[in-house]
């Protein structure tokens, strides 16, 4: 007799556990729901995006206030003509100087290709 005591019990307990499990899953997915809702609302109250003919266009000039040059960074006083090392706060920001030669670099003939390899690349 007292086995099938223990025996109702613990069949109690396991239909508990899944009762709880069922819950939980319905509260999960009653969350996840109600998130997508709030999604689409907010979605909504978004202006539109812009169709194709109503983006800005570069003008016929090309872009403005674009220059183009070639930069040096300054050199960076060495200890020996300060006779003391430099601290951080008395280097200050790294500034940089318009270059002499504008020209564009190029790749030397023979020279590595990307990463220096050395190698003849993608030929």
């Amino acid at each position: 007799m007292d086995t099938s005591r223990y025996e109702a019990a613990s069949g109690a307990g396991s239909v508990f556990g899944i009762v709880v499990i069922v819950v939980g899953a319905l509260v999960i997915v009653g969350a996840l729901i109600w998130a997508v809702r709030l999604g689409i609302r907010v979605k909504q109250r978004e202006p539109r995006t812009p169709r194709a003919g109503e983006h800005p266009t570069l003008p016929d000039s090309g872009p403005v206030h674009e220059t183009r040059q070639r930069r040096e960074p300054d050199e960076v006083p060495r200890a020996e003509e300060t006779g003391r090392r430099l601290t951080p706060h008395e280097l200050g920001s790294s500034g940089s100087r318009r270059s002499e030669d504008q020209s564009r670099p190029r790749w030397d003939p023979g020279s590595g290709g990307s990463f220096g390899s050395g190698g003849a690349g993608g030929r």
